[in-house]
C-alpha cells in the first residue's frame, strides 16, 4: 500500500466536483468560507473550473469533470484534492479518468458519499490509500468540530487515536447564513448487534457509501476480490456508511457482496448512523444487517461516527485500522503500512 506525502503548511490543496457542483447561494457562502478557514491554517486554495457549476446533478460533463480531476494530480504543488460535494453521478466520469495519471502522481484524496466510487477503485486497483471524510464545503463551518480539527491533525501526518464523541446530529440547525456548525442533539453509542460484549481487532480497512458500492458492484471498476486476496493475511475490515437504502435494499446490497465473496477474510464489520429508517415490511437496520450477516459469525457494530449523520471520523481507506468497541464507545487508530 502506497502513502501519499502528508500535507504541510504553505502546500496548496485543490477542490474539485465530480459530482454535484455548488450553486445554493448558502452553500457558496460555506465554500468561499472553507477557503478562507484553510487559508487561515496556512493553505493555498485552487478551484476547478465547475465546482460552482450544476446541471442535473453534475458539475460538469464527465470528460470535463475527469480532466479537471486530471489537471491536479499533474500539478506538483497541489498536495491534497478535496471534493466539493457529493451526489449521484460519480461513476459515469470512472470511465473517462486517465488512471495512469493518478498512479504516476499520488496525492491524498479526500471525500465521502458519491466520492466513495474513486476513492474505492483508487485504493482497491492503484493500491494508493484514500480518505473517506468531510467534503470541501464541510470546513466552511465557522466553529469547526473537533472531528474537522482531527482530520486535518491526520492530513498533516498526525495520527491521533480517534475516540467516539459524545453526541451527534440527529436534527441539522436550519440553515440561515450556510456556516451552522452541528446541532449536536443526540447521544453516540456504537451498538454491537452480534455476540461479542466487545470487540478489539485489526486489519485492512476499506469502505465507504455503500448505496454507491452497490452501483460498482461488478463492473469492471470493481476490484475488490483482488485487492481482499492480496491482503488476507492481514484480514479485512469493512464500513458501511448507509445514506439513503431502505431496510430491503440494505439486505439485498449486503446478499450479493456476501455471495460474491466479499465478506471472505473479514475481521470486523462496521456500519455508520443512518439518516432516517425505512422498511416497506417494518424491519429495522439493525434487523436488516443481522439477516444477512449473521451466518458469517464475524463481529458487526452500527451507528459508528463516520458517514452522513455527523460528526463524522476520519477514514483512512487502506490502512490497518485497529478498532477497540466496547459499552457504547468506539476506538479507531491508523497505521500506515
Amino acid at each position: 500500500m502506497f502513502y501519499p506525502e502528508f500535507i504541510k503548511e504553505k502546500d496548496t490543496i485543490g477542490i474539485t466536483a465530480l459530482s454535484n457542483g455548488v450553486v445554493n447561494k448558502l452553500k457558496i457562502n460555506r465554500l468561499e468560507n472553507a477557503h478562507r478557514k484553510l487559508q487561515k491554517k496556512g493553505y493555498h486554495i485552487i478551484e476547478t473550473d465547475d465546482v460552482r457549476k450544476d446541471r442535473y446533478g453534475k458539475s460538469a460533463p464527465s470528460k470535463v469533470q475527469a480532466k479537471e480531476l486530471e489537471e491536479l494530480y499533474l500539478k506538483k504543488e497541489v498536495k491534497l484534492i478535496l471534493i466539493a460535494a457529493g451526489g449521484d453521478f460519480l461513476m459515469e466520469t470512472l470511465p473517462y479518468i486517465d488512471f495512469s495519471i493518478l498512479k504516476e502522481n499520488p496525492k491524498w484524496i479526500q471525500g465521502y458519499s458519491d466520492p466513495t466510487l474513486l476513492l474505492f477503485y483508487i485504493t482497491t486497483h492503484l493500491d494508493i490509500a484514500t480518505i473517506y471524510a468531510s467534503n470541501a464545503c464541510t470546513f466552511g463551518m465557522e466553529t469547526w468540530h473537533e472531528s474537522l480539527e482531527d482530520n486535518f491533525k491526520i492530513l498533516e501526518g498526525k495520527l491521533l487515536k480517534q475516540t467516539s464523541f459524545e453526541k451527534y446530529e440527529q436534527f441539522p440547525h436550519k440553515e440561515e447564513t450556510g456556516l451552522e456548525s452541528y446541532n449536536l442533539d443526540k447521544d453516540v453509542y456504537w451498538n454491537i448487534i452480534t455476540e461479542e460484549e466487545k470487540i478489539k481487532t485489526q486489519g485492512r480497512i476499506i469502505g465507504g457509501c455503500l448505496d454507491s458500492l452497490s452501483d460498482i458492484f461488478g463492473t469492471r471498476f470493481d476490484k475488490t476480490l483482488s485487492f481482499i486476496e492480496k491482503y488476507k493475511e492481514e484480514g479485512i475490515v469493512w464500513y458501511f456508511d448507509v445514506c439513503e437504502l431502505t431496510s430491503e435494499a440494505l439486505i439485498r446490497t449486503l446478499w450479493k457482496f456476501r455471495e460474491a465473496g466479499w465478506f471472505q477474510y473479514t475481521k470486523c464489520i462496521l456500519f455508520s448512523r443512518i439518516i432516517k429508517e425505512e422498511s416497506f415490511y417494518g424491519i429495522s437496520y439493525s434487523q436488516a444487517i443481522k439477516n444477512i450477516l449473521e451466518q458469517l459469525h464475524i463481529p458487526v457494530a452500527i451507528n459508528c461516527d463516520f458517514g452522513h449523520v455527523s460528526p463524522r471520523m476520519t477514514m483512512i481507506n487502506g490502512s490497518i485500522a485497529n478498532i477497540k468497541i466496547q459499552n457504547g464507545k468506539g476506538e479507531i487508530f491508523f497505521e500506515l503500512k
